[in-house]
């Protein structure tokens, strides 16, 4: 049978007929049942399409083009009409939703608060008016007179967010007989060393029990967050986070009994959550850790030595690399090279336990922001601290005992590196007071003439203005490939090698965490080089160059000593996928 993407898609997890060792459980067992059901053809003699794969069909091009329901149940009355009349297709839009509705793929629609104070879920289900700010729930109408004033009849809430549950779809990975051996990969793999926003608000929860080749592929990132907008909830995340957690301390304290169709049996499955993935700004959302200010470094903490420029008021974080450096070492002594007649003889104390940092909580006193008091109470106490709340994250059982909880990005670090390096080198090149203009020309005419293998990197040549001698609209990826790929090259002829050999040590670090495999002899090696590079290029530009972002850096070799490769931990897959949920919205 000819079977479309869209029915294989759903059908595949009922996998070849078998004789199982142990029978299926209850839910498993009508799941299997539904699909088996639905696996008829439409009419007999069809052989491109089941009862159930016309469904989804339909569904999927009723969502593609926005299509209204009438005109949905319209349609599928005239398809009636072109099919025998003993066929299997479902008479309308109600019969379609009630069909697949049986694959148990839930999605729940909950209030929310139009100030993103609370969500009407749990025991604050019933209630009509928030309880934090006293905005009611539901729109109102005025009809008629001006003193008459006239309810809806159907309440419409001023704002909603959908939550997809993650549990029925990891149980779904292990009833396919298509995923069922991946999901237990790490568990029969030993690895060597470390191989390892109209405004939408999304969050996507992907399964690490993958091998490292599907773990991050579109197919296996779990949509489980949407909140509609029009406004980013910011640091009021948790509380669109409130049922994902509930979830999460059920699935790691009591699981849920899972057939694994692989090895014909039931499991009681338990799922732990690893760490977030996000840029730095909603590092802060996540974490409550501010990444703004002196104390932006979520590593350094209050071990900060940033410091504002006097003239700018910018802040620098110039000088806050030499505490990273072994004891002893020339720079920490050098009083020429940086701010002049200082030395450096601290060590950096170290990344805080994930302990220490929930007893810090405690001790201050933070609140989560679902508590009615959070804001006035998390307000006085961040203006004596980095902190800004207490995420909802710590109310998992576990969370304080993970070495990480949230990466670093590094797509987004070496992006915003790149592009100061950018603006810095038209700065300083004026300086130079040699035929920097006609070199300049020379290596745009070279960028915009290259070629890459089709899907390696776009077409850098577009980017290119020839009459301001700039590159403008690069792409997180094309910066990517200037940055560890052409930098070098790109300045080796027209600047002197006390500029050139840091930026070329800066490009090979970027390239080697984003290798497929490390050991953590390398990981140590770039964990001592780094604030070495670092210290090198606070010798080259000026102190404004220097802002957090330029910081972070020395921090990624340590990260990846912990979670390996950072492609596994960066932000281009979930970027990408959320892009097309973006278009469709």
């Amino acid at each position: 049978m000819n079977h479309t993407t869209y029915h294989r898609m759903v059908c595949d997890a009922a996998g070849p007929e078998f004789n199982p060792d142990e029978e299926p459980n209850a839910e498993a067992r009508n799941f299997y049942d539904m699909i088996r059901a639905g696996d008829k053809p439409v009419y007999e003699g069809n052989s491109r399409h089941t009862q159930l794969s016309a469904a989804v069909r339909m569904l999927e091009i009723k969502c593609r083009h926005r299509c209204s329901q009438a005109w949905f149940d319209d349609m599928s009355n005239f398809i009636q009409e072109l099919l025998p009349q003993d066929n299997l297709m479902p008479l309308d839009f109600y019969s379609m939703k009630k069909l697949v509705r049986g694959l148990g793929l839930p999605v729940q629609v909950i209030h929310c608060c139009v100030n993103n104070c609370m969500i009407y879920w749990g025991d604050d289900s019933d209630l009509n008016s928030c309880k934090k700010c006293g905005h009611a729930r539901y729109k109102q109408k005025v009809r008629g007179s001006r003193n008459r004033l006239y309810i809806r009849k159907l309440k419409v809430s001023y704002k909603k967010m959908h939550y997809f549950p993650i549990t029925p779809r990891l149980q779904r990975l292990y009833a396919s007989i298509a995923t069922a051996n991946e999901m237990r990969w790490h568990s029969e793999h030993q690895m060597e060393d470390v191989r390892n926003q109209y405004s939408l608000c999304h969050m996507v929860v992907t399964p690490y029990n993958l091998p490292p080749d599907l773990c991050m592929k579109e197919e296996f990132m779990f949509l489980t967050v949407l909140v509609l907008g029009p406004t980013n909830p910011k640091r009021k995340i948790d509380v669109f986070l409130q049922p994902l957690i509930v979830e999460l301390k059920s699935l790691w304290g009591v699981g849920v009994q899972t057939y694994d169709i692989s090895k014909r049996q039931n499991f009681q499955m338990r799922v732990a959550l690893m760490w977030t993935l996000n840029d730095f700004p909603a590092y802060s959302m996540m974490s409550g850790w501010s990444t703004a200010g002196m104390l932006a470094c979520p590593h350094c903490m209050e071990d900060s030595d940033a410091f504002r420029l006097i003239k700018s008021g910018k802040q620098s974080w110039l000088d806050n690399h030499w505490k990273f450096l072994p004891i002893n070492h020339p720079y920490q002594r050098n009083t020429k090279d940086f701010i002049k007649n200082r030395k450096v003889t601290k060590q950096f104390l170290g990344v805080r336990s994930g302990d220490e940092i929930l007893q810090d909580l405690n001790n201050r006193g933070l609140r989560k922001v679902i508590d009615v008091d959070a804001e006035v109470v998390n307000a006085a106490i961040s203006k004596t601290c980095g902190w800004n709340k207490r995420s909802i994250f710590w109310d998992l059982p576990y969370w304080h005992e993970h070495f990480l909880r949230h990466n670093l990005d590094v797509m987004h670090i070496e992006k915003n590196v790149f592009d100061n390096i950018s603006i810095q080198f038209s700065t300083f090149q004026g300086k130079l007071r040699t035929r920097i203009s006609q070199e300049k020309k020379d290596v745009l005419e070279w960028v915009k003439k290259l070629r890459f293998l089709d899907g390696y990197a776009s077409n850098l040549g577009r980017c290119v203005d020839a009459n301001k001698l700039k590159m403008f609209g690069m792409k997180s990826h094309d910066c990517h490939v200037f940055m560890q790929r052409l930098l070098p090259i790109a300045l080796r002829e027209f600047l002197p090698n006390r500029i050139w050999e840091p930026l070329t040590e800066i490009s090979l670090f970027f390239k080697q965490p984003t290798s497929s495999s490390l050991t953590d002899e390398e990981l140590r090696n770039l964990d001592e080089q780094i604030p070495v590079i670092l210290c090198n290029l606070e010798k080259i530009f000026p102190p404004s160059f220097f802002d957090s972002i330029e910081h972070l850096p020395v921090h990624l070799a340590y990260e990846a000593r912990i979670a390996g490769p950072v492609h596994y931990r960066w932000m281009y897959p979930p970027e990408r996928y959320l892009r097309k949920i973006n278009i469709k919205s």
